[in-house]
This record gives C-alpha cells, sequence and structure tokens, in this order.
C-alpha cells in the first residue's frame, strides 16, 4: 500500500518548521505533499529544506481547493489529510492506516473535548455531530475533523463535490455514508498551534450555520424539508379548527399555509431526486 500525505497550508511556515521534520520521521517511504495555498511568508522555502513535494497557488482559494489540488496529483492508494498549522500528530498516522485495513473506507481523527479550541468550536461541533448522526443513522464523533485517512479512488468520487472553502470534512463525510461507504473513526489528541487561526468566529459562525442545512440536503434533502412541510401543515390545520370553531370559515391564513406546506414539501421531493442523480453521477447511489 503506496501512502501519500497531502498538507493544505497557508502563511504555515513557522508551523511547518517543527511538523515536517516529525511527518518525515515517523512515515519515511509516505509522499508528502505540501499545498501552498497562496502563502506570503516562507512556507515554500520551509518545504523545500524538508525535500516534500510543494504544489503552489497563485493565489489562495481556500482549504477545500488545497484538498483537492493534492488529492489530484496524489500518487498513493490512501491519502492521509492533514491540517497545515501543526495541531495534528504525525505519530497517530500508523493508528489511523491500521483501523483503515479493518475494512474501513475513511478513518476520521476524532478530537476529544480537550482539543477543541474554544467553547464556541466545542458547541458548534457537538451541534454539528448530533445533526449529522440523526439524518444518516450513524453515530459521527467528529464531522469537521481535518485529519483523516481515506482510500484515494473513492475520496476522489467526489471531488467534485467538494468546497473550495473549510468545509471539505463535513461534505466527505456526508457523500461517504450517501455512497454506503464505511467510516470510522480513531480517538487523537491534537496540539497548540502557533499563531492564529485562520477560521473567524464571526464570520464562519454564519458559514457553519449554512452547513447545518448543507449537511441535510447532501445526504437527503427530504429530511430537511419534510419537518417544515409538516409544522406548516400541523400550523394551518390548527388555524382552520380555530376559525371553523370560532367563526365557522375557512380563513386565507390556513389557505397559505396549507399551500406553503405543499411547496415545502414538492421542493424536498424535488430536491431529493436531483441528489440521487447527482450521485449516480458519480457512480454511487
Amino acid at each position: 500500500m503506496k501512502i501519500s500525505i497531502v498538507i493544505p497550508a497557508k502563511n504555515e511556515a513557522e508551523n511547518l518548521k517543527g511538523f515536517l521534520p516529525r511527518l518525515v520521521a515517523a512515515m519515511p517511504d509516505a509522499e508528502c505533499i505540501v499545498v501552498n495555498d497562496g502563502s506570503t511568508d516562507d512556507t515554500i522555502s520551509v518545504c523545500e529544506q524538508h525535500g516534500v513535494k510543494i504544489v503552489n497557488h497563485p493565489y489562495s482559494k481556500g482549504n477545500g481547493a488545497a484538498i483537492k489540488s493534492g488529492a489530484r496529483i496524489a500518487s498513493g492508494d490512501t491519502i492521509v489529510f492533514l491540517d497545515g498549522d501543526g495541531q495534528h500528530k504525525p505519530e497517530d498516522i500508523p493508528r489511523l492506516l491500521d483501523k483503515l485495513e479493518q475494512g474501513f473506507d475513511m478513518i476520521v481523527g476524532a478530537r476529544d473535548k480537550a482539543s477543541q479550541a474554544d467553547s464556541f468550536r466545542a458547541l458548534a461541533n457537538r451541534l454539528y455531530n448530533w445533526l449529522s448522526s440523526a439524518i444518516t443513522g450513524h453515530k459521527i464523533l467528529d464531522l469537521t475533523s481535518g485529519f483523516r485517512v481515506v482510500k484515494a479512488d473513492k475520496f476522489r468520487e467526489f471531488l467534485y463535490l467538494l468546497p473550495n472553502g473549510f468545509s471539505y470534512p463535513t461534505t466527505s463525510t456526508m457523500a461517504f455514508f450517501r455512497a454506503g461507504y464505511s467510516v470510522g473513526y480513531e480517538p487523537i489528541q491534537t496540539e497548540q498551534r502557533l499563531g492564529k487561526s485562520h477560521i473567524s468566529l464571526l464570520k464562519d459562525g454564519v458559514r457553519f450555520l449554512l452547513i447545518i442545512f448543507k449537511v441535510g440536503t447532501l445526504y437527503s434533502p427530504l429530511k430537511i424539508f419534510l419537518p417544515f412541510a409538516t409544522g406548516f401543515f400541523v400550523t394551518g390545520l390548527l388555524n382552520y379548527m380555530y376559525t371553523y370553531f370560532s367563526a365557522g370559515r375557512f380563513t386565507n391564513m390556513s389557505a397559505v399555509l396549507f399551500m406553503t406546506s405543499i411547496i415545502v414539501f414538492l421542493i424536498g421531493l424535488v430536491s431529493e431526486q436531483v441528489t440521487a442523480l447527482m450521485y449516480k453521477d458519480s457512480g454511487k447511489t
């Protein structure tokens, strides 16, 4: 089994100085690829000093775009994805690889509570894990972890689905479940990064809320639309019962609520068919 390691990096020179020697020591036979996502610091020179393969983006395209660039040129049968901020321990890679050999198609490094950056992100991650578990019917321990090991051929099936931003872990996990592939988890602990994170709590907080809906629509849109349609229908029914017994008539508000319920349901139904066609194009339904 040939292994490729893909590391997206944007202005992570200081973190890579200590991280790359540990990575090469832990995985001396692996193909190591650093995708330089438009860095303006010494990221390129640090990578050159340690003899890893470099893929350069002329400008910053996003974490997900870097992941896709690395996955396209990786020559290994198995790809290991690590963040370039040095939080993931290279010494944990063999454990994830061993777990993959137990019949899984993707292994995610599941962070413990102590590894969460702050209470806001810990709460958000719990929400994502709960929602995605409810939608898929599988226990998801860490939906947003960037440390994962995948079978290269299966991961490449979904490159066209992956966003260019930070939500590639969410999308890839849900895509694997939707395609019927096996996803497993291996507990990990992360280390403290140097410098500031590229994630903005204010800007990305709104984006993460949108991811919640994307999680559902990516896997099964009807599971998101049906509760809303049911809510409008029940509200309309209650309103009709109230107006019927109090005024003896059917009101415009009840009609609007019933019509909204039907429209939302039909949108969900159409979205479900579109999703099925989307996965059919990838060869997996």
